[in-house]
């Protein structure tokens, strides 16, 4: 632990603002923004420093043999998908079979800028019946802020900006 504090902090000068509710055992995390791919070692610093278990989703062929145990130790999970089942039901199931889930996901979609979100992240914790956490990435400052719950209401026209409002002023890489 104290290798990867040293390393996050003082060689790559990063710091953390916030925490994780651990009580809250199960919740969509959204990361944004999400510009690079060196966003995944960032934050997997960051719930190693916390300590807490932050997990991510993927079609089950990743998590075959040879690499599948790596995701599996990453903290993936295989998402089981039919054609009878979208990405939204079959993401939020695998909350009901897990104790503790926290599903990172970029709500962009994407590593690029964009102007709009994918819904996806929202639908799956509707479904899911789980809050929302919002953590910002911000390169300039090297910050990594980690939001409180928020619990959707149904509304996604009135929840997004709420959600967005969070991330207002941080910059990706």
């Amino acid at each position: 632990m104290y290798i990867t504090k040293f390393i996050f902090h003082k060689l790559l000068g990063w710091k953390i603002e916030g925490d994780f509710d651990r009580s809250i055992k199960k919740s969509v995390v959204i990361v944004a923004p999400h510009t690079s791919n060196i966003d995944f070692i960032i934050c997997s610093f960051t719930r190693r420093i916390l300590k807490t278990q932050i997990n991510f989703v993927g079609k089950k062929a990743l998590f075959a043999w040879p690499i599948g145990w790596y995701f599996q130790w990453m903290g993936g999970e295989p998402l089981e998908r039919n054609k009878s089942q979208n990405r939204v039901e079959a993401t939020a199931k695998v909350f009901d079979s897990l104790d503790e889930f926290r599903l990172a996901i970029a709500p962009e979609g994407t590593r690029r800028k964009v102007e709009s979100w994918k819904t996806g992240y929202y639908y799956i914790a509707l479904k899911a019946k789980v809050p929302i956490i919002s953590v910002s990435l911000d390169y300039p400052s090297k910050t990594i802020c980690i939001g409180k719950e928020f619990y959707p209401s149904g509304d996604i026209d009135i929840d997004e900006p709420k959600l967005r409002g969070f991330f207002k002023g941080a910059r990706g890489r």
